[in-house]
């Protein structure tokens, strides 16, 4: 098992899928069509079955589940944010920002990761929901598991207080850093600006405000032994530095969207190639929510059993 690089994932299948009115204000990244809301949902489905079949192929295990039917959570397909997974056998469960996304924990998820994974302990910091605090998980924070960092742009979704915590209870060090888009707006999750993977870390430098901050961010990237690899404002756009990277069954391999890798330059898919082989996942309807392929995954860092 990669400590980096999970081997395994759970995803949930989104029956009625639409961006999120409740996120839109502090995400930028949404956006919306012409089509109904039943051929947006069809047209979702469809993406992530293939996305499943594509990760399936690659040789890494994916456990399905799907929306449960009549909850209003158009984000259940970014179960990334409610939960993170963790060496040793811990597993975090995360306050969310909007009122819908609070109804995207469930137990049965839980459950099976009890049942088929080691699994010590659950912490659960949702509680703090009722105190207005958020720390929307993976998305929130971008982990190196070798390194113990955890990167994290500040937003509202990025609680100072609940990161201290975690960080403590986890065994991270928090890097905080302020990150804007060209139109001064915080960044509102550090994934869809960064990734870091086992030999190489793609980050788009020019939205950390502070340079003093931003070389810290390289130092530490390359002290960990990876090649930074910096993404332009553009490429984020088109959700380049939304990537996880997974163990498939023939080495590592990063999972993103086809109009990610297809921002990326001949260079820097080159540097990525020298460690990761490239996974592209059509998903445009997906990305209507305003995250990409890597909020679509929730990495599995447990052992099976």
């Amino acid at each position: 098992m990669s400590v980096q690089a999970p081997s395994a994932l759970v995803m949930v299948r989104p029956h009625s899928f639409s961006p999120n009115l409740e996120t839109a204000a502090d995400n930028a990244f949404q956006s919306s069509d012409d089509r109904t809301p039943d051929q947006i949902s069809g047209a979702a489905v469809t993406e992530f079955d293939q996305a499943v079949h594509q990760l399936q192929s690659a040789g890494v295990r994916v456990h399905v589940f799907d929306q449960l039917q009549g909850q209003d959570t158009p984000d259940c397909v970014f179960p990334n944010n409610w939960f993170s997974t963790h060496t040793g056998g811990h597993i975090a469960i995360y306050p969310m920002f909007a009122d819908n996304r609070k109804r995207e924990r469930r137990w049965d998820v839980i459950e099976m990761l009890k049942r088929d994974y080691r699994v010590q302990d659950v912490i659960d910091y949702s509680g703090l929901e009722n105190d207005g605090l958020a720390l929307e998980g993976t998305g929130a924070m971008v982990l190196d598991h070798v390194a113990r960092v955890a990167y994290t742009a500040q937003s509202n979704r990025a609680n100072p207080v609940i990161l201290e915590r975690f960080c403590t209870n986890f065994n991270f060090e928090p890097m905080v850093f302020l990150a804007e888009d060209r139109s001064g707006s915080a960044i509102y999750h550090t994934n869809v600006m960064m990734t870091v993977g086992s030999g190489f870390a793609l980050v788009c430098l020019d939205m950390i405000v502070d340079s003093r901050r931003r070389e810290e961010v390289v130092q530490r990237l390359e002290e960990s032994g990876r090649h930074v690899i910096a993404l332009s404002h553009d490429q984020i756009a088109e959700f380049a530095g939304n990537a996880l990277e997974l163990k498939g069954r023939d080495g590592l391999v990063l999972a993103l969207s086809a109009r990610a890798e297809q921002s990326l330059t001949q260079d820097q898919k080159d540097r990525i190639l020298q460690s990761a082989s490239l996974l592209p996942i059509a998903i445009p309807t997906i990305e209507m929510a305003g995250g990409s392929v890597r909020c679509m995954l929730a990495g599995i860092h447990l052992s099976h059993r």
